[in-house]
């Protein structure tokens, strides 16, 4: 039996389907429950942020999610599967019609992902003043508190809608299928028998 994390929200009903697509039906959470038992697997349904947590900690043999949060936590996972879905960037964002300037001393930037935002201007030789935020991350250049802002953008809706641009891609992000590695010893047969009925179901670009 393996017991497998899900993030809230849409990647989890995409995950499921796949899960249903592959083995019938029955693969769907009741109303506010957390845990979908099934004769195959148990199903925990977690905050996004959380899943590797569960993971890298054994309460669940495997795991689905975003790539972005795996590089924000740089944990010791077996990362198995792209699914190619949940697809989304890493990206700077800005006030309409600024952009980057490298000359700058300083630059401050609010993000959730501070890691990735670290890592990045790091590497752009640039010094960054990271501000943590937790929500409402397009409000903060607006009012001042931050010259740029390091976020998830879909779309780019949001963006926009708050007079903000994207001025340069850290990354592309998708889920994928990861695993605890003494799980993927301990059940490693019932692991890629998975994996291999998962794989071919994976759209490719």
């Amino acid at each position: 039996m393996l017991t497998i994390a899900l993030p809230k929200g849409r990647i989890a009903n995409e995950s499921l389907n796949i899960f249903t697509t592959i083995f019938g039906n029955g693969f769907e959470f009741e109303d506010r429950k957390l845990i979908l038992k099934t004769p195959q697997f148990n199903f925990l349904l977690v905050r996004n942020q959380d899943v590797p947590a569960y993971v890298k900690h054994q309460a669940a043999d495997l795991g689905i999610v975003g790539l972005d949060v795996l590089e924000e936590q740089e944990l010791d996972l077996v990362q198995l599967l792209d699914l190619g879905i949940g697809k989304c960037k890493v990206c700077v964002g800005m006030k309409n019609g600024e952009f980057l300037d490298y000359d700058k001393p300083e630059i401050r930037v609010a993000t959730k992902m501070e890691r990735i935002a670290k890592n990045y201007f790091s590497k752009k030789a640039m010094a960054a003043n990271i501000i943590k935020l937790y929500g409402s991350i397009e409000l903060a250049p607006l009012v001042g508190l931050c010259d740029a802002i390091v976020d998830i953008v879909e779309s780019g809706a949001t963006m926009r809608q708050n007079g903000l641009h994207v001025v340069e891609t850290i990354m592309e992000s998708s889920a994928y299928l990861i695993a605890n590695q003494n799980s993927f010893i301990e059940k490693k047969s019932e692991i890629l028998d998975l994996y291999y009925r998962i794989a071919p179901l994976v759209k490719k670009d």
